[in-house]
């Protein structure tokens, strides 16, 4: 019998089995990486010994010269000229050094010398003139306008919005500086007008139009203290010149300025709508300040400004690039309407004012829909609130014929816009926005009424002489006063109430509902006392009438009110 040899043991061999290539053995101990927190230290420790501390280091050479100079000021060691050629030299200086920081990419530091170096310059001219006497008005005004001049070409050349505001700044800056007290329109709107097309240009050569609202806001703040200070009658002809160039050049801004997006359609810059309509307002404030008197004359002018903003309407859709254009056009339309309806009598009176506003909330508000332009709305809104308050308790309009007359053709214009808001915004509104459209037409229900009143108010008033005084007489019209009153609002209501049935809208029936309430607490708690017999009789039959038939058409169930509740009913109990 064979049996196979026994296996050999080697007791104490080492193992053959070897590490997979793809397995490193972990070492007995790791050197220490890099971490990214460490890389983040280091690159903190570099910016702060690169950049921080050479900022600093320049801030605090610079606070350490102004001590110095300080001290030899308050001592008398360098005298005015000296000061003044220190603060040119320390400017002139500065611009010069910060064009190696801005070649060596430090762009941001850079402009923060030249702005410091631009303002030494200012300064130091302003206190040439008006510190120490050393110059006239007319050197140091030159001297403002070449650094400004300077300052712009600078800011073209270096593609640099930044320094082109502190160009802005300092441009408006300098009449205010070298003020001499006196009366120099020609020089001062002169160079404004310069400095406006000066900074127009930018925007037409580079895409900076938050320059223009600078532009606007220095014109404006310049013209408003020359005219408070200065202005007289005598003057009226120059000042409307420099007034019509300034708002020409905005004005043709939305046909010039230059875009970043061409065909962008989701977002319309401000500049293309909101300050032209802050230019046409400010423009005809600034006319009818002149002419105030003259109301004729400033009715040309609101035609000439509505030909004017039709034109730039229609140039405005052949020039710009813009895909919704159409928003722009408008707008300049609806300007134009504006001027249209001051410009529509004769003579400027001041219920003619109130229409203006109410017709153009309305043009805002439809321009606003049309284009889903919302900001617009808040300017609709204002207007038709300045125009209802105006309309309410500001015009004074005394009237000779019944409802043909200026009051009540001004509440059929309010009434006419109401309706259209109600009408067209129904469509257009979301939910959240319906409140304002209930509003809107509980504020038409309410003017309706009180024009309605007010004719009847009038219509009894001129029936009494104020020569002839009778009280029987006044007597016998405040009672027949009294009784009309209930009627109309009595009236209103039924036709209120009748409308709500024909449209099945229960806010139409719960106004007039609260109408006639009011009405019936009139007759029971006034007429009662007041009106005589036959009056009376009326007031009482009408007013039951009226209530007999709303309830017999409540209690008809004409419009399945109760078949509705019990749906809702059912619906809730599911």
């Amino acid at each position: 019998m064979l049996v196979p040899p026994a296996p050999k043991i080697n007791i104490g061999a080492p193992s053959t089995e070897t590490v997979p290539p793809t397995q490193k053995p972990e070492p007995a101990f790791k050197l220490p990486s890099l971490s990214a927190s460490a890389r983040s230290n280091t690159n903190i420790e570099e910016k702060i010994g690169q950049y921080w501390l050479n900022r600093i280091g320049i801030v605090a050479i610079l606070i350490g010269l102004s001590y110095f100079l300080k001290y030899a000021f308050e001592n008398n060691w360098i005298g005015p000229g000296g000061r003044i050629a220190i603060g040119l030299l320390t400017g002139m200086v500065l611009i010069l050094w910060s064009e190696r920081f801005r070649a060596r990419g430090y762009a941001a530091f850079s402009y923060s010398l030249k702005a410091v170096g631009i303002g030494a310059l200012y300064l130091s001219l302003w206190g040439a003139y008006q510190v120490y006497h050393l110059i006239p008005a007319a050197a140091a005004f030159v001297a403002m306008v070449i650094v400004t001049a300077a300052t712009i070409v600078l800011a073209w050349s270096q593609d640099a919005e930044i320094l082109a505001s502190f160009a802005m700044i300092g441009g408006f800056a300098t009449p205010a500086l070298l003020s001499t007290g006196e009366n120099h329109e020609v020089v001062l709107f002169s160079y404004v007008c310069l400095l406006d097309i000066a900074i127009l240009a930018l925007a037409i050569l580079k895409p900076w139009r938050r320059l223009l609202w600078g532009s606007f806001a220095g014109t404006a703040i310049l013209y408003v203290g020359w005219y408070a200070e200065y202005y007289d009658t005598d003057q009226r002809v120059l000042t409307v010149l420099y007034a019509s160039a300034f708002a020409g050049l905005f004005a043709l801004m939305p046909l010039v300025v230059r875009y970043e997006k061409p065909t962008d359609s989701t977002r319309i810059p401000l500049t293309l709508t909101l300050l032209p309509l802050i230019n046409a307002t400010s423009f005809f404030l600034a006319l009818y300040a002149m002419y105030a008197q003259e109301t004729s004359t400033l009715t040309w002018y609101a035609l000439a400004l509505a030909a004017v903003y039709l034109g730039i309407g229609n140039a405005v859709k052949r020039r710009m690039p813009l895909v919704n254009v159409k928003v722009i056009q408008l707008l300049h339309v609806a300007i134009a309407i504006a001027f249209l309806t001051i410009a529509i009598p004769a003579k400027l009176n001041a219920h003619w004012i109130t229409i203006g506003w109410l017709v153009e909330s309305g043009a805002l508000l439809w321009v606003s829909v049309k284009t889903k332009t919302e900001f617009l709305r808040y300017f609709a809104i204002a207007a038709l609130i300045l125009g209802i308050a105006r309309l309410l308790f500001f015009d004074q309009i005394h009237t000779e014929v019944l409802l043909w007359n200026a009051r009540f053709f001004t509440y059929l214009v309010a009434i006419a816009v109401l309706g259209g808001i109600a009408f067209f915004g129904q469509r257009a509104t979301s939910d959240a926005e319906m409140l304002f459209i209930r509003l809107a037409i509980i504020t038409l229900n309410v003017l309706a009424l009180i024009a309605l009143t007010w004719e009847a108010a009038d219509y009894f008033n001129r029936q009494i002489s104020p020569r002839q005084f009778n009280p029987a007489f006044h007597q016998e019209i405040a009672v027949a006063r009294g009784f009309t009153y209930s009627a109309i609002w009595l009236g209103y209501g039924a036709v209120l109430m009748a409308l709500g049935f024909w449209k099945q809208s229960p806010f139409a029936r719960w106004q007039a509902l609260i109408l006639i309430a009011l009405t019936t607490g009139k007759v029971f708690l006034y007429d009662v006392s007041q009106l005589g017999g036959s009056y009376r009789i009326v007031s009482f039959i009408a007013l039951g009438a009226v209530l007999l038939g709303i309830s017999f058409v409540y209690q008809r169930d004409w419009l399945k009110l109760a078949a509705h509740a019990a749906g809702e009913s059912r619906q809730e109990r599911s």
